[in-house]
């Protein structure tokens, strides 16, 4: 059995990619931030498909914390699985706050670079000890970071830290190459998740808006991105790294 280590997972693109990554028979170690008890449903979601699923606590922006982690990470596959080591990794924990260049304050700035940027780069840095060779690892980063998409007002800082996780994509899959570990990227575009907390339930009406610059003419829904999520970790995507998929739709197509 395989196991994957999924962040961000008590809701939205996390907890669907923990779910169908436990679909194909894999174990899932999966975090929480601020949501404990969506992390326990996303697990027990898992536990009554028959699959094997952990939760744990893990705050992505305080990098200090990322050791102690991943002693516990290394208890539980002992204990659980009777494994020294994990298979895969999804960087997917997240948030999203905007706000024009003119009144962003470095507070924000700096919260966005924590949890979007420094905080896969030193989790991954932590993690990889306990990775097994001929893995797997994707980050979640965004079709905000993509100039293809056209570029939306207030999105400055979020996009800026994307486009930093797109090109950390790229030379964590150049350097793990040697150990045959895979590294990619989904960019979702506008997906009916919780993050901003919540705008699409407090704000429906952008929803046909955003529809109609959708080519397949609906917004996305975390199953449409955590399928491809969960099909980048699998052995179907062996012959594809440092390769950032757009999961949009079509949007602005």
């Amino acid at each position: 059995m395989k196991v994957a280590i999924v962040t961000g997972a008590s809701s939205g693109i996390g907890r669907s990619a923990a779910i169908e990554i436990a679909k194909s028979g894999n174990g899932v170690i999966l975090t929480y931030g601020t949501n404990p008890q969506g992390g326990l449903e996303t697990a027990a979601t898992i536990e009554k498909e028959g699959g094997t699923a952990v939760a744990l606590p893990l705050d992505v922006s305080e990098a200090g914390t990322f050791a102690a982690f991943r002693d516990t990470v290394a208890d539980v596959l002992r204990d659980t699985w009777q494994r020294e080591t994990f298979d895969y990794l999804v960087n997917n924990a997240g948030f999203a706050q905007t706000s024009l260049i003119e009144d962003t304050t470095e507070e924000t700035f700096d919260r966005l670079m924590r949890v979007l940027l420094k905080g896969p780069y030193f989790l991954t840095q932590k993690l990889l000890p306990l990775m097994a060779d001929g893995g797997a690892i994707v980050n979640t980063s965004s079709n905000s970071a993509t100039a293809a998409t056209g570029l939306e007002p207030g999105y400055s800082a979020y996009a800026s830290m994307k486009g930093g996780l797109d090109v950390l994509t790229r030379y964590m899959a150049k350097e793990f190459s040697t150990r045959g570990i895979r590294v990619n990227a989904v960019s979702p575009g506008s997906t009916r998740t919780r993050i901003a907390d919540d705008a699409f339930t407090r704000f429906p009406e952008v929803v046909p808006a955003l529809a109609a610059k959708t080519a397949l003419g609906r917004v996305g829904e975390p199953d449409d991105i955590g399928a491809m999520i969960a099909t980048l970790v699998s052995d179907e995507s062996r012959w594809v790294t440092a390769q950032n998929i757009e999961v949009s739709g079509g949007y602005n197509l």
